[in-house]
């Protein structure tokens, strides 16, 4: 199989390629624990200005952060019927502690809401307790069995919203607000468009009313669900008694949300916007935006092109751009040059003796927009001053490249049969707009024949033109649903 700087191409096996890019790019690797990974420095970097992004629109709507236990009693989760029937597969349970088995076993959270639904039965009494509006920043498990750094494993690392409030609408518009919010976040900070809509009833939540997700598609026509938001209704707070009392002094059950993005978010970045040569990190996700890479012959050319390079460093923090200085003198050019390629850093800039005589640097972006240079030398100052616009572009760039993937990978048109709906996937398509009938046997078929699943019934500004009328089960449709094979 051919190769181009180590790595196996996209065209030619975009799982193998993805694997390799995770592990080389140094964002992950696996762990001695079954299904686990460990997530390196770089991986961590990106997962943390990812927190940073959504951690300030969840305050800026008036959410606040706390936490709560890791262990779940195994009890809680069986209150609530269907949540038990959607997650039991998937439990991790404790069973001995303390060289004792525990009277009643402990599961190892997969989701919190039976808990945090139970504190909050103790925390709320009447409609001025509410809305309650907490998020939680931890780790969870699913006891997955096939696994894939970032998109599937075992134990992984997210926040999970859960609200509490006093009335259907209040709720119903708080799960649209925080889909609104994903879909911002992914747009603005990923450079990832999703497209959102509502799930069928067939792939919602485990106890919810209605769940709301963003999903986007990769570079191979896969879709990857990126971000889910759940409008609950009173399910779980019937089960977990949690009341209140309203205005008129009668006693009611609350009405709850919970919504959650996890560090799949890291394999959707890499999937969206990586190359043959690794990893593509938008530029306001980049724990390092700009790399300085100093080149020097000998020790004393070596500490004037180290000075300066800290120089650069610092003007350009002093400009609000995350920089750092590659102080690698012992290894070479060439592999410095590649270890930031394939990790993905936005901008290099390169440093030499000659350089630093005339007072100029290198600039080399990790991507090229239409109509730019591969390279350019600039005037230190120009360099450092024009930095932050040329993030801008960078990042802009790299949205309207996915958005033109996205609709490049887009069929919109009827749908007669299931095989058809297959051939479309088979021949490259990423999202089909078909109709559906809302019979769940086409949902079962379609997944059986042609490995598909409805990702949602778009909302309204992604709906095509004119409505659909055909189903790919042979009957008439009642809704336009997308349909993909998915992560």
């Amino acid at each position: 199989m051919s190769k181009r700087k180590g790595f196996t191409r996209r065209s030619e096996d975009f799982s193998a390629w993805y694997n390799e890019v995770v592990q080389r790019a140094e964002l992950a690797d696996y762990s001695p624990v079954r299904g686990s990974m460990v997530i390196r420095p770089w991986g961590y970097g990106i997962w943390e200005q990812m927190q940073h992004a959504l951690d300030d629109m969840f305050k800026a709507t008036g959410h606040e952060n706390a936490y709560f236990p890791l262990l779940v009693p195994l009890s809680f989760i069986e209150r609530e019927k269907e949540h038990v029937k959607g997650f039991k597969p998937e439990l991790a349970v404790v069973t001995h502690a303390g060289g004792k088995e525990l009277e009643e076993p402990y599961v190892v959270r997969p989701t919190s809401e039976t808990i945090i639904y139970a504190m909050y039965a103790k925390w709320v009494q009447s409609y001025r307790d509410l809305p309650l509006l907490l998020n939680q920043w931890g780790n969870a498990m699913r006891w997955e069995l096939r696994t894939r750094l970032f998109l599937r494993t075992a134990e992984f690392l997210w926040q999970e919203g859960h609200t509490a409030h006093a009335d259907e609408a209040e709720a119903e518009a708080e799960a649209r607000t925080m889909l609104g919010i994903y879909r911002r976040f992914m747009e603005d900070w990923m450079a990832m468009p999703p497209v959102t809509g509502v799930k069928t009833d067939g792939e919602k939540f485990a106890g919810a009313v209605r769940s709301y997700a963003c999903e986007a598609v990769m570079q191979d026509g896969k879709a990857l669900q990126a971000a889910t938001s759940h409008m609950l209704g009173q399910n779980f707070a019937k089960q977990f008694d949690l009341t209140f009392q309203n205005r008129d002094g009668r006693e009611e059950f609350a009405w709850n949300t919970s919504w959650g993005a996890s560090t799949r978010l890291v394999g959707g970045l890499v999937m969206t916007h990586g190359d043959d040569a690794g990893v593509v990190v938008p530029p306001k996700l980049a724990p390092s935006q700009v790399v300085v890479v100093p080149i020097a012959g000998g020790e004393a050319e070596g500490a004037g092109v180290l000075a300066k390079s800290e120089e650069l460093a610092d003007a350009l923090r002093r400009e609000g751009v995350r920089a750092r200085v590659d102080r690698r003198l012992d290894m070479s050019v060439g592999a410095r040059f590649f270890d930031w390629e394939r990790k993905g850093a936005p901008v290099r800039l390169e440093v030499g003796p000659r350089d630093v005589a005339r007072g100029e640097v290198v600039v080399v972006p990790r991507v090229v927009r239409e109509g730019g240079a591969r390279k350019e030398t600039l005037g230190e100052a120009e360099a450092v001053e024009g930095m932050r616009a040329r993030l801008r572009a960078l990042q802009d760039h790299l949205l309207g490249e996915a958005k033109a993937r996205r609709e490049a990978r887009t069929v919109r048109q009827e749908v007669g049969s299931v095989r058809e709906l297959a051939g479309l996937l088979d021949e490259g398509a990423g999202f089909v707009y078909s109709g559906w009938s809302g019979d769940p046997e086409v949902e079962r078929r379609a997944k059986e024949e042609a490995k598909a699943t409805i990702r949602v019934v778009p909302d309204e500004e992604f709906r095509s033109p004119a409505a659909p009328s055909k189903c790919p089960g042979g009957g008439r449709a009642r809704m336009e649903v997308i349909w993909a094979r998915a992560y």
